[in-house]
């Protein structure tokens, strides 16, 4: 398992009994976790809380705000910035657990020596797009299909000082707009998406990842420049193994243009028990076996 344990402004301080408890710079906040199943006594650090979530029996939730919590906050990692925000969905705008692949892009990216053109499908508010430009990509093409998704994404764009940078910001059905980039002729030397289970695009198109991640990924294959840099998976959907993804870009991306796949879980370090909290799973391609250590 890979784990994002570079965090100052970020902890998940214990997690258990179907719940995380964590800090998101000096706010703390509660939250459900399906994945934390395990049993744990509830020490005082479960009520030392400025708000829970609390999921309704009829589906959804909402925050019950303990202390005076402001609309949003500021949080760093090393050198970005990101708007952090209770939403009505549970969210806070941040997959923390997602750094360990934002050092990864950020690395290959620096060390490619050439310039870098990235497509960042599914990208929600950005956190991998600011990596890849403030790691010195050429150009990154974000897309999603929530409008007011991606202006929280451009609102990351100016806290880590990137208005200058070539970034293109794209309210699309990701599969729709990988179609017409192929038939444009577009092409890209890394591409990063993270699918969720289930969506729908700005025009109404299902997104279903167990029907439509193959078809994607292949055609997305088509979008690879003649000397492509990496080809990242994230997926967070119940009952799919990372082998999944392995096979795909095995039998897609590596099938192609050789290089090298690995796959696992990505995770959080918990710091009132040394476990750690399971966050999903993770699959990429990349062009040179020697950075698999990365």
């Amino acid at each position: 398992m890979r784990l994002s344990k570079d965090w100052i402004d970020y902890e998940c301080i214990d997690a258990g009994n179907g719940e995380k408890l964590e800090r998101w710079g000096s706010v703390i906040l509660r939250r459900p976790e399906p994945s934390a199943m395990w049993p744990i006594e509830k020490n005082n650090l479960w009520n030392n809380v400025d708000a829970v979530y609390n999921r309704s029996s009829n589906g959804g939730g909402s925050w019950n705000f303990i202390k005076k919590v402001p609309d949003f906050w500021i949080i760093n990692y090393k050198n970005l910035k990101f708007k952090v925000s209770p939403t009505n969905f549970k969210h806070t705008g941040i997959f923390p657990e997602q750094a360990i692949n934002w050092d990864f892009m950020m690395n290959k990216i620096k060390t490619a020596n050439r310039p870098i053109k990235v497509l960042n499908l599914f990208a929600y508010t950005g956190a991998a797009t600011m990596a890849c430009s403030k790691a010195g990509a050429s150009l990154v093409v974000h897309v999603d299909s929530s409008k007011g998704i991606v202006n929280w994404a451009k609102e990351n764009m100016k806290l880590c000082n990137l208005e200058n940078n070539y970034i293109r910001f794209i309210v699309d059905d990701c599969l729709k707009f990988v179609e017409r980039e192929i038939r444009r002729g577009n092409r890209y030397d890394a591409i990063v998406m993270d699918p969720p289970s289930y969506g729908r695009g700005p025009s109404g198109e299902v997104w279903k990842l167990e029907n439509n991640l193959k078809d994607l990924v292949s055609k997305c294959s088509e979008l690879l420049s003649d000397n492509p840099l990496f080809f990242l998976i994230n997926a967070y959907t119940t009952g799919i193994s990372s082998t999944v993804l392995y096979n795909v870009l095995m039998l897609t991306i590596k099938k192609k243009y050789g290089g090298v796949v690995d796959s696992g879980e990505i995770g959080l370090p918990i710091t009132n028990n040394n476990l750690v909290l399971p966050c999903g799973i993770y699959a990429r391609w990349q062009d040179r076996e020697d950075d698999l250590s990365e």
